[in-house]
């Protein structure tokens, strides 16, 4: 039997077990509401979504060549470029070659212009050439395909900048990092001739995932704990101080919500930020990116004979294309 004593104290052990019991509830419903907004974030609508055949159409024909379209196939080069500069040429403004010449072989960029009226440009770019004797599906036909299919999507649209969609040459090895690059060539005529660039982006590799645990590797192992250990994300690339393009462009891609997004800010020594075309934009001023699928970071067959289209998922490939239109035609 309590006494008087112990009967007051359980008296007011009550109502505070119950103003507990009823803040844990309220946080429960706090932290399910937040979760639930988080993951139900609304999608915006492309007017002129990206379109699977297609996209399985380009890279087959990008892909399935009768050689490798490396800097030794000189034609085989120009076929794709001719490929390239056949399907820009239907939808944009303008479409040209820009050629130049290593050890007494002709090289080409093909550029494809919309919203010509602008006198501010964006640049997109993609490299079309590949690494040694491989397909190279992802690395980087991918990039390709979505210069093709966003020139598609772009015809029509009403801009705030003009876009250059630009495929590049002479991306990979032997002349990575060097003044062959196609992506140098480009750069270096828009400093040249003073052009008013807001920025660049490039597309570096957009069509291999992996949701298996442990199929994304990182620069510093330490990275996994806040990006997860899963290859299911696409990823913007960007240095410190990347500039106003860069955080216009990732905010709007983010938000356009069409695919689970990372965005990884790094200094530029830190190995990969700059394995790509945009190295050459950062050399000379520009605001520029990367959007990638974080190349042999994820993807094991990098430079390899088994970076074939079968190994690349179509689907997401096709909601990376559909993030890019969106930030491009929300710009301000």
């Amino acid at each position: 039997m309590l006494n008087q004593e112990q009967m007051n104290s359980k008296n007011l052990i009550k109502p505070a077990m119950g103003k507990i019991i009823l803040c844990v509830g309220f946080l429960f419903i706090a932290v399910f509401f937040l979760t639930s907004l988080k993951n139900n974030k609304t999608v915006q609508k492309s007017p002129v979504p990206a379109d699977s055949i297609l996209i399985k159409k380009h890279l087959t024909v990008l892909t399935k060549t009768p050689q490798f379209r490396n800097y030794k196939n000189i034609d085989q080069l120009n076929a794709v470029a001719a490929y390239i500069h056949q399907n820009m040429n239907v939808y944009s403004d303008s479409t040209r070659e820009q050629t130049y010449s290593v050890d007494g072989k002709i090289y080409k960029n093909i550029i494809g212009s919309f919203g010509t009226e602008h006198k501010k440009r964006i640049i997109i770019g993609a490299h079309y050439d590949v690494c040694g004797e491989q397909e190279g599906a992802d690395d980087n036909a991918t990039g390709v395909t979505a210069l093709l299919e966003l020139a598609r999507m772009l015809k029509g649209q009403k801009l705030n900048y003009r876009i250059d969609l630009v495929a590049y040459t002479l991306e990979e090895p032997p002349y990575f990092r060097t003044e062959n690059m196609g992506s140098y060539i480009h750069a270096k005529y828009l400093k040249d001739n003073n052009i008013d660039v807001y920025g660049m982006a490039s597309i570096e590799m957009i069509g291999y995932f992996n949701d298996d645990k442990d199929s994304q590797d990182y620069p510093l192992g330490i990275l996994s704990w806040v990006y997860g250990n899963k290859g299911d994300y696409i990823t913007l690339v960007k240095k410190f101080g990347a500039g106003k393009f860069v955080k216009a462009f990732s905010t709007n891609f983010k938000e356009s919500n069409q695919i689970k997004t990372e965005t990884f800010t790094a200094p530029k020594f830190l190995k990969g930020i700059d394995f790509s075309d945009h190295l050459n934009y950062w050399n000379f001023g520009y605001s520029a990116m990367m959007i990638t699928d974080t190349s042999f970071f994820r993807n094991k067959n990098y430079h390899e004979p088994t970076d074939t289209l079968e190994t690349l998922d179509l689907k997401r490939m096709a909601h990376v294309i559909d993030g890019i239109f969106m930030s491009l035609i929300n710009l301000k």
